[in-house]
């Protein structure tokens, strides 16, 4: 410690020492160039307490001159007009001191109305800047009575500009468009001078909000939208900027959706194919998109999304979405699309007309097309090679048709197609074959007939068939003596053979609407078709046997023909189980309701079967013996009747005169005044076996009571009955058949 001591003693002394001789080499300086020597002792020997010499030392005392501080008291050195300035001057004991202010070489003088020196001159204020204001200050002191002055102080720079400043206003993100849930920063700078707040306007109107040079929306909303401006702001006046420019901020009222396009613009892409995908968001700017299949996520960013050499792995449900990364904002997701890939399909080749073996001249068309698409057209190949057009070959607007307008040997061979996408290039596989064969001469034809008889009859059936082994879909055609007929298909028939089906048939074959291909006729067949012979029946029971009999005998016969027949028998048109013979009996009995019996001729030869007979009707000659009994049994009653009233008559008649007695009837009337009676008496006559004349019928007066009122006695049947047994006597007994 006593060490240190001598050493700080040591180093004062020195220090001092130092001192005086400084302010011995000043007070001799100023001696020899002052004018008045005495006053520079004086200020040295009256300066106090800044420099002394020691007492014991005899040299004048010394003091140090002090350096003037200035400092800014506001905050600002660059000002605008209309600010204010203000700056300190201070020296150490101060009340010495008159301090005088300058402004780069020249006092400032009192008296200006924009300046103010306050009374002990320590501060100067510039009240309202100007540029002339502009300039480097500094300030002096000078003793207020030695006179001496102090050095300069540090001098300041005051500047001032000529305008007002204007503030300039930016936004982050600067979208032309931004939409809702972004945010956006807004910010506002002077470029001269500092200490400035800010003030924020929405449409010109005040927003609340920090003084800071940044106002930030963290989620914007449509309401948003409108222009934004500052201004700045300073000191305690304040002073306040020029505002800035205006900044438009369009929000949109929804958020976007961006338009996913696919090149091609197609449902199904085939394999091997390229595909891109296109996202945009045609509002605003600045826009990253995502990319989206089956809903996952992909490693991808761009506005275009390309799949090259497609697979079936490739198949999916593509989506994109929008962003920006400067404000970290997400959009909607675009609407899906659905990515097909499949294999390219194989086209189907087919025929439109009905053949593929075709005779010359004859049109041929095939189709190629694909199941699905008409985006396609066809390219055509036989036999491997292309096939190319000319006056024959034709193609339609795609190729999808080919035409043959005249098959010849030449365009036989094994067909095939391919197709090609007309705006993409996608060949497919070709398709199946098929094999066009082209005969070298016309159709014929070989006409038959069944069965195969020179000679046919009335009512048989006979059939012609037309017959041509190649090819199909032909339409037939009849001639008959050679007119064509009406009737089609391969085979002509004749079910009820008449004499006018008599003559020469022949056959042909034709196919084709447009043009048509035509057989020759074929052969001649000629059909004779002659009338069938009929039967008759014929009635065996003579008249003289109706009174005898109840039964009819009937005889069935073929008179036009020599040959040898059996006969069948038909009552009511239906068959009797009868074995075939000539001669048929009819009895009351066996046929109460007296029907219609015909018959017709069989044999083993050709004709096999005759025509059938007329029919014959039993109630005709049953009939007209009931008739017969009728008026019997009148003329029986009527004679019993006539002999009784002659016995009353006389009995009960009295006696007359001889000259007053009329005329004596007589007793037995002849048979025609029985007739012309109407008092004769009128039996009935019941036959108890006919079934048809006890029961109502519609027909009374010929199944119902005769009467001999009502009937006559002769008519015109028992006339042709008896004429017939006339002629019957006369013809060796033999009896004609009452027909119906």
């Amino acid at each position: 410690m006593t060490q240190l001591s001598n050493t700080a003693s040591t180093f004062a002394t020195r220090r001092k020492m130092w001192h005086i001789k400084v302010l011995s080499v000043i007070y001799f300086t100023a001696i020899c160039a002052a004018e008045d020597p005495q006053a520079v002792t004086s200020m040295f020997t009256d300066v106090s307490p800044y420099t002394s010499l020691p007492t014991s030392m005899e040299s004048p005392i010394v003091y140090e001159l002090p350096i003037p501080s200035l400092r800014l008291q506001s905050v600002w050195l660059d000002v605008f007009p209309s600010e204010k300035v203000e700056l300190n001057c201070s020296i150490s004991g101060s009340s010495d001191w008159t301090i005088t202010w300058h402004r780069n070489k020249d006092q400032v003088q009192d008296g200006d109305p924009n300046l103010y020196i306050s009374p002990d001159r320590s501060m100067l204020i510039i009240t309202a800047a100007t540029q002339m204001y502009s300039g480097n200050y500094h300030c002096e002191g000078r003793h207020k009575t030695k006179g001496v002055a102090t050095q300069s102080s540090k001098s300041l720079e005051v500047n001032v500009y000529e305008n007002k400043p204007k503030p300039t206003v930016s936004r982050r993100p600067n979208f032309d468009k931004m939409f809702p849930g972004e945010s956006v920063i807004f910010t506002c700078m002077v470029n001269t001078s500092f200490g400035w707040e800010y003030l924020w306007y929405h449409d010109g109107n005040e927003i609340q909000a920090p003084n800071t040079d940044t106002y930030t929306i963290d989620s914007i909303e449509h309401s948003n939208s409108g222009e934004y401006h500052c201004k700045a702001k300073r000191g305690k006046g304040p002073f306040y900027t020029e505002g800035s420019k205006t900044t438009l901020l369009l929000v949109s009222e929804k958020k976007p959706k961006p338009l996913m396009t696919q090149k091609p613009d197609v449902d199904t892409v085939y394999m091997g194919e390229s595909v891109s995908f296109e996202c945009k968001v045609g509002i605003s700017s600045g826009w990253e998109y995502l990319w989206y299949k089956d809903g996952k996520a992909l490693l991808h960013n761009g506005s275009s999304f390309n799949i090259r050499d497609a697979s079936s792995s490739d198949s999916g449900t593509y989506e994109c979405m929008a962003k920006r990364e400067e404000s970290m904002y997400h959009g909607e997701r675009s609407d899906r699309r659905i990515l097909q890939i499949s294999e390219i399909p194989v086209p189907s080749l087919k025929q439109m007309t009905q053949w593929l073996d075709v005779f010359p001249t004859e049109s041929v068309k095939l189709s190629c097309g694909m199941q699905r698409g008409s985006d396609w057209i066809y390219m055509w190949y036989k036999d491997g090679q292309k096939v190319q057009a000319d006056n024959t070959v034709s193609f339609d607007l795609n190729g999808a048709t080919l035409s043959i307008s005249s098959a010849s040997a030449s365009y036989r061979g094994q067909y095939s197609c391919l197709g090609k996408l007309k705006s993409r290039p996608v060949t497919s596989n070709p398709s199946s074959e098929l094999t066009l064969s082209v005969y070298d001469t016309k159709p014929r034809v070989t006409l038959m007939q069944n069965p195969e008889h020179n000679v046919m009859y009335t009512e048989d059936s006979v059939s012609f068939s037309c017959h041509i082994n190649v090819s199909s879909g032909w339409e037939y055609l009849w001639y008959k003596d050679g007119n064509q007929l009406t009737e089609s298909g391969n085979n002509l028939n004749i079910s009820l053979a008449e004499t006018t089906n008599t003559g020469l048939y022949k056959c042909q074959v034709k196919r084709g609407v447009d043009t048509f291909i035509q057989s020759d006729q074929s052969q001649a067949l000629r059909l004779n078709i002659q009338e069938r012979p009929k039967a008759h029946i014929i009635l065996l029971t003579g008249w003289s046997e109706v009174f005898a009999t109840d039964s009819l005998v009937l005889r069935c016969e073929v008179q036009e023909s020599n040959d040898k027949w059996n006969y069948t028998w038909f009552k009511e048109e239906q068959p009797l189980n009868l074995l075939p013979s000539e001669r048929h009996i009819v009895t009351p009995h066996d046929d109460p309701e007296q029907s219609l019996y015909t018959c017709h001729g069989i044999r083993s030869g050709r004709p096999s079967y005759s025509k059938r007979s007329d029919s014959f009707r039993t109630k005709n000659l049953l009939l007209k013996r009931r008739v017969l009994l009728s008026i019997s049994g009148c003329l029986f009653f009527g004679l019993v009747a006539t002999f009784l009233g002659c016995i009353i008559l006389r009995v009960i008649r009295k006696p007359a005169g001889d000259e007053d007695k009329p005329e004596e009837d007589n007793l037995f009337l002849t048979m025609a005044q029985l007739k012309s009676r109407a008092d004769a008496p009128c039996p009935l006559v019941e036959y108890i076996t006919d079934t048809t004349l006890n029961a109502p019928s519609k027909e009374g007066d010929e199944n119902g009571t005769i009467c001999c009122e009502t009937t006559p006695l002769t008519t015109q049947e028992d006339q042709a009955v008896t004429t017939e047994s006339h002629d019957a006597e006369e013809s060796n007994g033999g009896l004609v058949s009452f027909k119906q």
